[in-house]
């Protein structure tokens, strides 16, 4: 054995090898970093390091046989040994050659190819493929549960629907819209059904390679279509390797109803109730919901859901006793079939906010069902509008930026953001979330009305509001919004011709402060002329503390209302 480590030492074989890991393990740094910044597939890593371990024998071997000198590489001279301990040198060369790196593979070939998997998932539209286009509600359906399923799991970020409604339809670039949404999966499905038979296909991609990271198909009767959106929510959940609760999972094995039609009442009923501001739709989504509880009296989901869509209508259009007590009654009563249920909570956070005003109850219903629902960004969005009134700044803003990072492309959102920062007086985060909501909704009133009036409580400065004129001048406005519209005029306008007053008036009582006078002691020289400020200079220095607390024209009511 000495002999083989003497003729080892003797033949440079050890240089050859620690050069030979400091170049590879630097190759496998770089390509590390590179590879993912050059969108190369996962496998190209994985080659690259396979053929590094595969080379180190071969280098060894090389090392062994070969000698470089001054005068270029030439063949290792040999001494005299017996055949047999030759033989048994260069079996040896290879055998620890080949160890090292199977060792080499096994610790670093999992370290350097695993990446830390990003546990954010986006929920796509699913795409209705049935040949009855009125079924276009079902594939809603199917698709909504399934994110609300994943928004239960704790350890995942679920994108809302919202934010991904906007999608319908289109074939935006699946990376566009992961880096859009700020997820790293998509899930993307198709729905077919006909009559009570329902045929579900859904993959979920990698929105950083576009890689298919598993693809399933389903066909089962309308009434097993939770035990599909169950299994999916395991699967995926399996594939970003999230922690799954036993409470988690027990909630999300849970079937809402047994009754088929039941379900689909439901499903068309929490469609149109998305229609914020209009009042008919929000009315036959009520007709719809009574339809699902009629057939299912033991549906709480769809008592909660009710309970909520009252308290909308409460606080947006109807204020009325009769409203107010049905939302109560709706959301203790779907508390008493499932107390455990969030969504009941929810609705009854949103009776004691709308119906009551009591801040101090509902902010207790909201935190019970933003623990089990841990992804439902209008949770966050109410928590926080809640805190803004009781003044816990800090909590309210870190619920409505969360609120935020789940809802990216509802700017209603943003809009509350940015308010609440501008009470702060940060106006620079301010104006970062209103440029972020402009960019989602470019075409939005009300964004403007809160850009200029950042710009007039920060600085003064008009122009912002002029330009926000002329952005949406060719915008198809109603007759409450072009009168919104006519009422900021009339305020900048006034708030111009009063800067312009103020700064006139300023400036001659400097001057008149800056006239010389005689002086009273003999032999003394006048005082030099006080230099008078120039109008810029009053205007400048003025403008802003004049004018921040002045407002223009309100929000319309009902976007102003949401979350007061």
């Amino acid at each position: 054995m000495s002999g083989f480590f003497e003729e080892v030492k003797r033949r440079k074989v050890y240089r050859v090898a620690v050069a030979y890991i400091i170049a590879a393990g630097g190759i496998i740094q770089l390509a590390s970093a590179a590879f993912p910044a050059w969108e190369l597939p996962n496998w190209a890593l994985r080659l690259v390091i396979v053929s590094l371990l595969i080379g180190f024998p071969i280098a060894l071997i090389l090392a062994w046989a070969f000698d470089v000198t001054p005068q270029g590489i030439k063949t290792t001279p040999t001494i005299a040994l017996p055949g047999a301990h030759r033989r048994r040198n260069v079996i040896m060369l290879v055998a620890t050659g080949v160890i090292i790196s199977a060792a080499a593979g096994f610790f670093v070939l999992p370290r350097a190819v695993a990446r830390k998997i990003d546990k954010s998932i986006a929920v796509l539209p699913f795409e209705n493929l049935s040949d009855d286009k009125e079924n276009a509600y079902f594939a809603d359906g199917v698709q909504d549960d399934v994110l609300t399923n994943l928004s239960k799991i704790g350890d995942l970020k679920v994108i809302s629907r919202t934010s991904v409604m906007q999608y319908r339809g289109k074939t935006t670039n699946v990376r566009e819209i992961g880096k859009a949404l700020g997820v790293s999966n998509i899930l993307e499905g198709s729905v077919r059904r006909s009559g009570n038979k329902v045929r579900v296909n859904v993959q979920l991609i990698d929105a950083n390679s576009d890689e298919h990271i598993w693809a399933s198909d389903y066909d089962r009767d309308v009434t097993d279509v939770f035990a599909i959106q169950t299994d999916l929510a395991q699967k995926i959940t399996d594939a970003l390797q999230a922690k799954l609760s036993s409470a988690e999972k027990s909630r999300i094995e849970r079937k809402p109803t047994e009754n088929g039609e039941a379900y689909l009442a439901f499903v068309q009923a929490h469609n149109l109730q998305d229609a914020v501001e209009d009042l008919e739709k929000l009315k036959q989504s009520e007709q719809l919901y009574a339809r699902a509880i009629q057939l299912d009296p033991m549906f709480a989901l769809a008592i909660a859901r009710y309970s909520q869509l009252e308290s909308w209508i409460v606080h947006t259009f109807e204020r009325t006793v009769e409203r107010r007590e049905k939302a109560r009654t709706l959301a203790q009563q779907a508390l008493q079939l499932q107390p455990d249920l969030p969504e009941a909570h929810l609705a009854m956070g949103f009776s004691l906010y709308y119906g009551d005003n009591n801040f101090e109850a509902a902010l207790k219903e909201f935190e019970i069902a933003q623990r089990d629902l841990p992804n439902e960004a209008e949770g966050y969005l109410a928590l926080g509008a809640i805190q803004r009134r009781l003044g816990k700044w800090p909590e309210s803003t870190a619920n409505l930026e969360k609120a935020a990072s789940l809802n990216p492309k509802d700017s209603w959102v943003l809009q509350n953001l940015a308010l609440s920062y501008q009470t702060l007086r940060d106006f620079d985060a301010a104006n970062k979330t209103i440029d972020r909501a402009l960019k989602v909704n470019p075409d939005n009133l009300g964004l403007w009305e809160v850009k200029s009036k950042l710009a007039i409580a920060e600085k003064g400065d008009l122009s912002v509001a002029e330009r926000a004129f002329q952005s949406v001048k060719s915008l198809p406005m109603n007759d409450l919004e072009k009168l919104r519209v006519a009422g900021g005029r009339a305020d900048v306008f006034l708030l111009e011709r009063s800067r312009r007053f103020v700064c006139q008036v300023l400036s001659r009582w400097f001057c008149s402060k800056g006239a010389p006078r005689r002086s009273r002691r003999a032999g003394r020289s006048p005082q030099s002329k006080r230099p008078a400020r120039s109008a810029t200079e009053t205007e400048s220095r003025f403008a802003g503390p004049a004018y921040s607390a002045r407002e223009s024209s309100g929000l319309s009511r009902r976007k102003r209302c949401r979350l007061k």
